[in-house]
């Protein structure tokens, strides 16, 4: 291949929260494809849908209008030269790495890949995992030679899902290759299609660690901040002045206390305390950081209950609403939520439970946790409950009265996690 970009042929493999946004930027400079091996995402995002709401229809429609297409068949993606990886990587059970949708990428990457062609893996690792363990599986699978016959970079993913400002085009990607020539064609294909350009990592190693350590430092971070919480609550200290107060000064790092859910700040520490241990070092700190946060919904929970205890509310079969489900306010992402454990602590205390979110998909929240969707209307839930939880601070509850959808307005209980409402309305927060 001529390591030019007049000849760039892309295709984006995964075409989720990070692969299509990327898709559709890369299909404003170059001939793009996007392929996904779900055949009902394909159909849909070919209907200008997006479920994951980062693309809005005239966006998608617009980088179709310029010859984007997508696709779950293989043999469409055999003419590209110009592979980016964007699949998920998850946990399993045990909080140890999830490569089947890496090794799956990997593969299929390698039934197409030709000669000189190049593949830019985004999807979160632990160092050394693009050349140790997914390069393996393309020469496998292809017959070739990793540096002599194809090449391969690594730019980490820096979506947020939700966040309009810091967009795929706006925000300031690292990249990587494995050869210094490689390293400056990769360099140069993503710089020419973003606002803020790019910094170029030393190694692929380098780039994958250092994104793995951006969600690593926000987790111990929330987890410094949520023990605050916990003890200045014992306390009986409002957590929320006390970070308004030290914020008073200029290099204090301000940060909220919450419940840590979604794909990378409760899921990729696990990849970089897996690999540690490896090399025989034991980061407690990241330990203690992902055990303290795994536990924050138990937490809201049980002090719920304690502030319905002090109110004299019988909590055995009382009446709850859970007012958002997602993992994060103004976004469908359900992965990995917290909510769910706030909601499986308090069923201990009552089956009685509602869920309302405007922006979850019910099918999905279904399929993935069993919980069912208040599909009512928020006006008709007003009076009914014992206890309400402002989860998610979505945009639908700015205006909201949360009072009137207690039961009793007086010895209703109120408790938030956001620090989101106005305090006389509440009875507890984080």
């Amino acid at each position: 291949m001529n390591y030019s970009s007049d000849n760039v042929r892309i295709c984006v493999i995964g075409l989720g929260y990070v692969g299509l946004p990327l898709a559709c930027l890369f299909s404003s400079r170059y001939k793009t494809i996007g392929y996904d091996k779900n055949q009902a995402r394909i159909e849909a995002l070919n209907r200008f849908e997006d479920s994951t709401k980062e693309v809005e229809e005239a966006a998608l429609r617009a980088a179709f209008g310029r010859g984007f297409a997508c696709t779950s068949e293989l043999e469409d993606i055999r003419n590209c030269n110009f592979y980016v990886v964007a699949v998920p990587t998850p946990i399993d059970a045990d909080n140890a790495p999830d490569l089947v949708p890496l090794y799956a990428a990997s593969e299929t990457v390698g039934k197409v890949i030709g000669r000189g062609d190049v593949v830019v893996y985004e999807s979160t690792v632990y160092p050394g995992m693009t050349e140790d363990e997914c390069i393996p599986v393309i020469e496998r699978v292809s017959g070739l030679k990793f540096n002599e016959d194809f090449f391969a970079g690594y730019s980490p993913e820096r979506i947020n899902p939700g966040d309009k400002e810091h967009t795929v085009d706006k925000i300031k990607k690292v990249t990587s290759g494995s050869t210094p020539e490689v390293a400056d064609f990769v360099d140069r294909v993503y710089a020419s299609v973003l606002v803020n350009g790019t910094h170029r990592a030393p190694s692929i190693r380098v780039a994958e660690a250092s994104k793995i350590i951006e969600n690593t430092q926000r987790d111990v971070n929330i987890a410094f901040v949520n023990e605050l919480a916990k003890i200045f609550n014992a306390m009986g200290i409002d957590t929320n002045d006390v970070l308004e107060a030290a914020a008073t000064k200029w290099n204090f790092i301000k940060m909220k206390p919450g419940l840590v859910g979604g794909h990378c700040i409760s899921v990729d520490p696990y990849y970089l305390i897996q690999k540690a241990q490896v090399y025989g070092v034991l980061p407690r700190v990241m330990i203690s950081a992902r055990r303290l946060n795994d536990g924050m919904g138990a937490y809201v929970a049980d002090q719920t209950v304690k502030c319905m205890n002090k109110k004299g509310l019988v909590v055995k079969d009382s009446k709850i609403l859970l007012l958002g489900f997602t993992f994060k306010e103004n976004c469908p992402d359900i992965r990995n939520t917290k909510v769910v454990d706030i909601y499986h602590t308090l069923y201990e205390y009552t089956h009685d439970i509602v869920v309302y979110d405007p922006w979850a998909d019910a099918k999905a929240v279904k399929a993935e946790y069993g919980i069912s969707l208040s599909d009512a209307s928020l006006s008709a839930l007003f009076g009914r409950f014992d206890a309400v939880i402002v989860a998610v601070a979505h945009r639908q509850f700015n205006e909201l009265d949360i009072r009137k959808l207690l039961a009793d307005s007086e010895r209703g209980v109120v408790y938030d996690v956001k620090g989101f409402c106005d305090r006389s309305a509440v009875d507890g927060r984080l």
